[in-house]
C-alpha cells in the first residue's frame, strides 16, 4: 500500500504488523473502537539512524515536515502529587508547558518527565513515544492543529517505524482532550 503521506517504500495496516509495535501500541491497535476504522492507522518502517527532524524529512519527504507531530511525556505537580499526561503538538511547534499544560492539569509546576519515567511508565521507546497504547487514564492532551490534518507522522512506540494517523483520530484517543494553543 502506498503512504498517504511521505516517500515512504510501504505503509502496512497497524493491525497486521502488531509485531512491529510495542505491546502497549499493539494492544491499543487491537482494542481500537474509533470512528476511524483501524485498518487506517498505518505502519511505515524507517532507519532510526534517521530519526533527527531535519534528516528524517530530508531522506522521507519535505512534505512531513508540517504533517508530523510529537507525542511527549508532562508531569504536572501540586502539592505532593504528580500527574503524568502526554502532549501532542506538530514538530513545528513545542509544548506550552508552563501555560496551557500547567493549566489543564491543574499543576503549580508542570515540566518534561525524565527519560527513565516516560519510557518505563509508558513501555515505549525514547523517541518513539506515540499517543496510542498510553496508560490507562493518563491525559491526553492534542493541539487542535493535529486534529485538522487529513493523516499525520508520528512516533511507533519504538525508534525504528512512525505511525500514519488521520488526524481526527487523535480526538478520539482514550483520555483525549483536544486544545487551541497547546503547540506555540
Amino acid at each position: 500500500m502506498r503512504a498517504p503521506i511521505g516517500d515512504f517504500d510501504h505503509a502496512t495496516p497497524a493491525p497486521d504488523c502488531l509485531d512491529e509495535l510495542t505491546a502497549p501500541v499493539a494492544a491499543a491497535v487491537r482494542a481500537w473502537t474509533g470512528s476511524v476504522p483501524a485498518d487506517q492507522i498505518l505502519y511505515v518502517d524507517t532507519d532510526p539512524r534517521w530519526a533527527d527532524t531535519a534528516v528524517f524529512v530530508e531522506h522521507y519527504g519535505q512534505d512531513l515536515l508540517e504533517r508530523s507531530a510529537n507525542c511527549v511525556v508532562v508531569a504536572g505537580k501540586r502539592g505532593g502529587e504528580s500527574t503524568l499526561a502526554a502532549c501532542v503538538v506538530l514538530s513545528t511547534t513545542r509544548v506550552d508547558v508552563n501555560g496551557v499544560v500547567r493549566r489543564r492539569l491543574g499543576a503549580r509546576k508542570a515540566s518534561f518527565a525524565p527519560m527513565d519515567l516516560a519510557t518505563g511508565e509508558t513501555g515505549m521507546e525514547y523517541g518513539g513515544i506515540t499517543p496510542l497504547g498510553l496508560p490507562e487514564g493518563w491525559p491526553v492532551l492534542v493541539d487542535a492543529a493535529v486534529v485538522d490534518l487529513p493523516y499525520v507522522l508520528v512516533g511507533s512506540g519504538r525508534r525504528r517505524g512512525k505511525l500514519l494517523i488521520p488526524g481526527k483520530a487523535f480526538a478520539e484517543l482514550p483520555g483525549a482532550v483536544v486544545l487551541e494553543g497547546l503547540g506555540v
